[in-house]
């Protein structure tokens, strides 16, 4: 490698890795804010359990943002060397464009074998510990998560209020059950008790004193022309509160899409094995596509790094701006199209006869199409 191409590769990889961090931090910080902050702060995570899962969260993050930064960082690299004339000049010396690009494509190779085993292995990975590992922080301080003068939603089908809270001791608790509709179906109130982990159920179970309970129509929960049923009691055990829908989703079950190769592997030869039911043999086959269409996602996504990286060359060369907003708007639009038609053909995973996992496929040719179209036009010149 000459002091031209490592020129080259210097500047692509540090634009391409600041890229890449800033677009990954964008990835996670929804899920940071969503998930994890209000945990920390209430002082049911501690910090160090925060900043595992953080960490965490970054490899599936970096999965989604590798294909993106880098071909931001080649639009804004060379879209520099072009405004300053280098480009022109590096031409003029009679270096092919091709060339010049070779350090690009020997990052975009490199990166592209890494996104590969990311999106394999190591986000699949991540993911499943980061939900094994929020559970089990959940599961250790369940009491973290109430905040007095707070209605806590974050229990799918469960409102809670409490007014104050003495170490264990809870006083002025209010609960409220809600149907499918998010209608109240259920109203209690203590005046005191206390929540309790039941590891068998995984769910919180109150113990409330003196409490009144106030039961209304199952069918129609705001038919208020009938009278509710109401009950008071000294002491009331009944209730649960399931953990495993912790903030809208299962704690417990780990989705396909966060196994790895092998584990992909294994169960999808398991499935195969299963005989169709014979109410629903269209069911089975929805089963087999959907493992395939994982499987080819991750490898689509690998290779979207070094179909990006294709198609930046020419256009960071044409555009010749400096401008870091131009660059990065344009490497958006880009991405976003691909994403878009990414998500519509896996969504055609509940029709197989439709070939969802080839036709997620068809964005990364398009850009490998447009990208050497592009690159002859502009070698030609």
């Amino acid at each position: 490698m000459n002091l031209l191409d490592r020129h080259i590769f210097k500047s692509v990889f540090g634009t391409c890795a600041t890229a890449v961090a800033l677009f990954a931090f964008v990835v996670a910080l929804p899920h940071i804010v969503r998930e994890l902050l209000n945990p920390l702060l209430v002082g049911q995570f501690e910090l160090t359990t925060f900043a595992r899962l953080v960490a965490l969260l970054f490899p599936f993050a970096v999965s989604l943002a590798l294909p993106m930064g880098i071909l931001t960082g080649v639009l804004l690299t060379l879209g520099r060397l072009s405004a300053d004339s280098e480009i022109t000049a590096m031409r003029a010396a009679g270096i092919s464009l091709g060339r010049i690009a070779c350090p690009i494509f020997v990052l975009a190779v490199f990166c592209s074998v890494g996104a590969l085993y990311i999106n394999l292995e190591s986000a699949p990975w991540a993911r499943a510990q980061y939900h094994r590992e929020f559970a089990e922080a959940v599961r250790t301080n369940p009491l973290g998560i109430i905040v007095p003068k707070t209605f806590i939603r974050e229990f799918r089908g469960t409102v809670l209020y409490v007014g104050a809270k003495d170490g264990p001791l809870l006083h002025d608790i209010w609960l409220w059950s809600l149907d499918d509709q998010s209608r109240v179906r259920r109203l209690v109130r203590a005046e005191s008790g206390r929540l309790d982990y039941d590891e068998a159920t995984n769910s919180l179970v109150p113990t409330l004193l003196r409490a009144k309970i106030e039961e209304r129509d199952a069918a129609n929960p705001e038919d208020f022309s009938k009278s509710p049923k109401s009950a008071s009691f000294e002491r009331l055990e009944e209730w649960r509160i399931p953990l495993d829908r912790y903030l809208g989703r299962n704690l417990v079950r780990i989705k396909p899409e966060w196994f790895t190769l092998r584990e992909l592997r294994i169960a999808q030869a398991r499935h195969a094995a299963q005989p169709p039911p014979p109410d629903a043999p269209g069911q089975h086959a929805r089963e087999q596509m959907r493992f395939a269409l994982i499987v080819q996602e991750k490898i689509n996504l690998s290779l979207a790094v070094f179909s990006f990286a294709l198609l930046g060359v020419p256009l960071g060369i044409k555009i010749s701006r400096r401008e870091t907003s131009a660059n990065l708007g344009l490497a958006l639009l880009l991405a976003l199209g691909f994403y878009v038609l990414t998500v519509a053909f896996k969504g055609l995973d509940k029709y197989p006869a439709c070939r969802p996992d080839l036709l997620i496929w068809l964005p990364n040719l398009l850009c490998l199409g447009l990208g050497l179209w592009l690159f002859r036009r502009i070698e030609r010149k």
